[in-house]
């Protein structure tokens, strides 16, 4: 589990392919801690750690990764929001986040609003967003401000802008989306209901 504060950006140093799975090798000031076997979530995709050394770490994608989110897109010199996975008894700042990509969304705005930025992205219609509910675009915990059928917008305030990869989403860039856990529980129980 994972609360959607980012605590670092990496960048992409090596891409190796081996049959269908991508090896993605990210420098990070966060690689030295890391051990193998442990769950990290980059750009909101919990992947494992295969390999680290002091500067780097290594992280595997399967076939079924690489079709539900954007991580073929990565290229060297991609930068990725990091984060471990939460400590039970800490606080939750954001909010609970699987690390599950449920969809790759789409960029079709960005304005800047003098102080902040609002971001607008599309999706598949056969997931709901919430005004004012949460969502994790590129593992960032946000807070929805326009919710339409198959769109939402998000606002970005400054801090958030400078810490994570934010600043290199533009109009077309393709983004992993979580929506809330709670929301996609009641959207399955009440569609169950109907059916």
């Amino acid at each position: 589990m994972f609360t959607g504060i980012i605590e670092e950006v990496g960048v992409v140093t090596s891409i190796q392919k081996e049959a269908g799975n991508i090896h993605f090798t990210i420098s990070s000031a966060l690689s030295a801690g890391f051990k193998i076997d442990q769950s990290v979530a980059h750009n909101g995709c919990c992947l494992t750690v295969v390999a680290q050394n002091e500067k780097e770490h290594v992280v595997t994608a399967i076939q079924e990764t690489l079709l539900k989110t954007n991580l073929g897109t990565w290229q060297v010199g991609s930068k990725i929001n990091i984060e471990r996975c939460m400590q039970l008894g800490g606080r939750l700042d954001g909010h609970m986040v699987q690390g599950h990509v449920d969809c790759v969304g789409s960029c079709t705005e960005v304005l800047d609003e003098n102080g902040s930025w609002r971001f607008t992205f599309e999706h598949p219609e056969s997931f709901v967003t919430v005004e004012k509910g949460s969502i994790t675009v590129n593992g960032t915990s946000l807070t929805v401000v326009d919710a339409q059928k198959g769109r939402f917008s998000v606002c970005i305030i400054p801090y958030t802008y400078e810490h994570t990869n934010f600043k290199q989403i533009e109009a077309g860039t393709q983004v992993n989306l979580e929506f809330d856990i709670i929301g996609k529980y009641v959207a399955r129980y009440l569609g169950l209901q109907q059916a």
